[in-house]
């Protein structure tokens, strides 16, 4: 609990430096495309000759059914995260909902592996900290590719020591246990793009900037802010 505490403290005081270097740095959203490109292809590198074929052997090897429990499992614990982040952004709907499908998850759902909450009609809203800070009105900052993570601004950043707290996989104190469920974790997601990663490589004229553009919109529309774009005069 005191570590959670410590980097909320530590993401608040972020949230204040990133308002500040909102209101100086306008609206160019991606300042440091040069090294954010460099990053990008080092994610494509690494992806190539690891991440893909270790998910499409997963995907070959493993029964639909039991990809379908491990990737409900994962999903079981972001919903008690989001139910957290719902609070902490007002969202009484989407807290209500998520801490629903955490509970009747983890005691029906044999720990997260059967989701009986959509069954039930209860809606999945997957929130983050990152979302908490805009939803406040902390800005973006500029747009960031982190290594072997991929697309994020400087406020997601900031808000991913909290996120981590926040998952209850990090708080297992059984290492191995715990890095192979972080390792199974990344296999799951990766597994879950095969197509989608596939489909942007063959459509997208510059894979980088189609990334970047989805990325910004889709975190908007989350958050419910509008675009930089929209917001300033650029002429």
């Amino acid at each position: 609990m005191s570590s959670t505490i410590n980097s909320l403290l530590r993401a608040a005081g972020l949230a204040g430096l990133l308002a500040l270097a909102g209101c100086a740095s306008g609206p160019a959203a991606d300042p440091l495309e040069p090294l954010n490109r460099s990053l990008y292809q080092f994610n494509v590198d690494v992806d190539r000759a690891l991440l893909k074929p270790v998910a499409s052997t997963y995907v070959e090897v493993t029964p639909a059914p039991l990809r379908t429990g491990v990737n409900n499992f994962f999903d079981n614990l972001r919903d008690g995260w989001s139910a957290v982040n719902g609070v902490l952004q007002l969202r009484p709907r989407e807290a209500t909902e998520n801490g629903m499908r955490f509970v009747f998850n983890s005691t029906f759902g044999l720990a997260g592996v059967l989701d009986v909450a959509s069954e039930m009609g209860l809606e999945r809203t997957t929130l983050d900290f990152g979302m908490t800070l805009g939803r406040w009105g902390v800005p973006d900052g500029p747009y960031l590719m982190l290594p072997l993570l991929g697309p994020s601004t400087l406020r997601d950043t900031a808000a991913l020591p909290v996120d981590g707290q926040g998952n209850a996989v990090g708080q297992i104190g059984h290492i191995p246990t715990r890095n192979g469920l972080r390792a199974l974790s990344i296999v799951d997601q990766r597994a879950g793009l095969l197509r989608a990663g596939d489909m942007l490589q063959e459509a997208a004229l510059d894979p980088y900037s189609f990334l970047r553009d989805s990325y910004l919109q889709r975190r908007h529309s989350q958050i419910g802010v509008t675009p930089p774009e929209e917001r300033y005069d650029l002429e």
